[in-house]
Order: C-alpha cells, then sequence, then structure tokens
C-alpha cells in the first residue's frame, strides 16, 4: 500500500515541480505560491514514506517497488503538467 501512496504522491510532486517551472518560464505569478506549498506537502510526504520503507527493507532490492512506483509516478506527473499547462496557458494567450 506504501507504493501505491507513494506512487501518487511523487506524480504530484513531479507535477507541481514541472507546473512551477512552467510558471516561472511564462512568468504566472499567481500560481507560483499554491504551487510552492504543493509543493513542500508532497516532498515531505514522500521523505516519509521512502523513510519508512527504508527502515524496514533488509536488502537494498526491498526498496525495488517503491522506486518503480515513485519513478512511474514522477513521469506521468511531468507529462500531465506540460500538456496541462500548455492546455491551460500557452494555447490562452493565442486565442
Amino acid at each position: 500500500m506504501n507504493e501505491l501512496i507513494a506512487g501518487v504522491v511523487y506524480f504530484v510532486a513531479v507535477f507541481a515541480k514541472a507546473f512551477q517551472q512552467r510558471n516561472v518560464a511564462f512568468v504566472n505569478y499567481k500560481m507560483v505560491m499554491p504551487i510552492s506549498y504543493l509543493l513542500a506537502f508532497a516532498d515531505v510526504s514522500v521523505i516519509g514514506l521512502v523513510t519508512i520503507e527504508a527502515s524496514a527493507a533488509k536488502a537494498l532490492l526491498d526498496m525495488l517497488p517503491i522506486a518503480i512506483a515513485i519513478g512511474t509516478g514522477g513521469g506521468t506527473g511531468a507529462i500531465s503538467a506540460m500538456y496541462l499547462h500548455h492546455r491551460f496557458f500557452t494555447h490562452a494567450r493565442f486565442k
């Protein structure tokens, strides 16, 4: 269950990081603070979950499921943030 939670939370973490990068690049001030708080919450949550899993692991290989979950969540989070930011902010300027 920790793997699923970690994957979802890391999706949120990387989504927020990618979205924040786009906010900075496109000078979108109003979104910076809310995304910063989301980033902080997600980072603290992921660190806590990894700490719990690492303390229970007997070998490095035991960390593979959570690493796969976090990697998958991160990749899909970045792709989603790129798509949504482009869709809602970049296109809006040209319509």
